[in-house]
């Protein structure tokens, strides 16, 4: 390996440390109490080597919401090769779930935390409505897809309200196992049991019963 290619190669391993602490440290302490000077005491780096990466922390949370957006949409693309339409939905549930339990710190900053406006205004880098980045569309894509092969009664035919039922049933359990899984107070069922049996409740109900056919929804 060449000079240049190892001096690349470092360049990236510290943007990843600095994000990894920064992804930490606004997740425990939040946005508006975490600085520049903050991070580096947290890596052991001087702020100004923490400024060489990113000029301020707007452009610091926004690389990082951008980079875990992405790793979160590619954790869910896996399931698209699932030939059947409704288990591909369920085998998404657990994706989704499955991400938020290998990554809880990740799943808070994304879902769990209010960005200021100098970073949702960018919208994060992420080309919205592309399924491959914004797991959102890949949602709604899955549902559409299962609708257009007939798999919903004729009541549920609504793409965004089905996607938006099973994304907040999921999101709704997550967070709650996130928040209160050490509280002696709330015994707290297994995660993924829990979440086996909304999915079989709301897929149940927007389903066509068995046997019904699969007529197009026009």
């Amino acid at each position: 390996m060449g000079i240049k290619e190892r001096r690349e190669r470092e360049k990236q391993a510290t943007r990843q440390l600095i994000l990894d602490a920064a992804r930490e440290l606004f997740v425990n302490e939040g946005y508006e109490a975490v600085t520049m000077r903050r991070v580096a005491e947290k890596i052991e780096y001087s702020p100004t080597a923490i400024y060489v990466h990113f000029k301020d922390k707007a452009a610091l949370m926004r690389e990082l919401v951008a980079h875990d957006f992405l790793r979160f949409a590619e954790s869910l693309n896996k399931v698209a090769r699932v030939q059947d339409p409704l288990e591909r939905l369920r085998k998404l549930g657990r994706a989704y779930l499955a991400f938020a339990q290998e990554h809880p710190a990740t799943y808070k900053l994304l879902f769990m935390q209010r960005y200021p406006p100098e970073v949702d205004d960018d919208k994060h880098g992420i080309q919205q409505g592309n399924p491959e980045q914004d797991a959102y569309a890949f949602l709604q894509k899955m549902v559409q897809e299962a609708k257009d092969a007939g798999c919903f009664k004729p009541e549920h035919q609504d793409v965004d309200l089905i996607s938006q039922t099973l994304w907040g049933g999921l999101h709704g359990l997550v967070s709650l196992h996130l928040v209160m899984k050490e509280d002696a107070w709330l015994p707290l069922r297994p995660l993924g049991k829990s979440a086996d049996l909304m999915l079989d409740l709301l897929l149940g109900g927007f389903a066509r019963p068995p046997g019904s056919g699969t007529t197009r929804a026009r």
